[in-house]
């Protein structure tokens, strides 16, 4: 090989490798990304929405508008993590059923709608006030340490989405 040749090959290589490095480097970016939606969005909104229903509770639903306005906030979080997930393809099949699956549980709550807020029942406060200690046993509520981890998110979700399923078949029988 001459000594052109051995050049080129190394400037090749050299190139290949900082390729490699640039679209690694964006992959972890992508994934952050759709982490932080997650953790910011959905989980630290999950916590928020654990407290105002204690507040509602204590203060006798004086306000129930701050409780629907922020399921509707865990809501749009959750959406823009499947849809951006999506996009980017970081979100595996089963993380993206999982959140599905939570999503459309909590979608089955009173939530407010674009100009108009939602009515309460004392049914609805009932089972905002069971989400309200699900989330607490699930470890989503205020004073309770949360992981900024993807996976430990996800764990959440699946065990929140399922006790979600059972209470909610229970609160219907009832």
């Amino acid at each position: 090989m001459s000594k052109k040749q051995k050049i080129i090959v190394n400037i090749s290589i050299g190139l290949n490798i900082l390729l490699i490095s640039i679209a690694a480097w964006g992959y972890m970016k992508m994934k952050f990304v759709k982490e932080q939606i997650f953790i910011v969005e959905v989980q630290h909104n999950l916590v928020e929405l654990e407290g105002l229903i204690a507040k509602q509770k204590e203060d006798n639903w004086s306000e129930p508008n701050l409780v629907t306005t922020e399921l509707g906030d865990v809501l749009n979080g959750i959406w823009l993590g499947i849809t951006t997930g999506e996009q980017l393809g970081t979100l595996s099949k089963s993380e993206k059923e999982t959140l599905n699956n939570l999503y459309n549980k909590l979608k089955q709550f009173p939530n407010d709608e674009l100009y108009r807020f939602a009515d309460l029942t004392e049914e609805d406060k009932v089972y905002f006030e069971k989400l309200q200690e699900i989330l607490r046993e699930v470890g989503l509520g205020l004073r309770i340490p949360v992981s900024g981890s993807m996976k430990y998110f996800i764990n959440q979700a699946e065990e929140l989405e399922g006790k979600l399923r059972f209470h909610c078949i229970r609160l219907t029988i009832s």
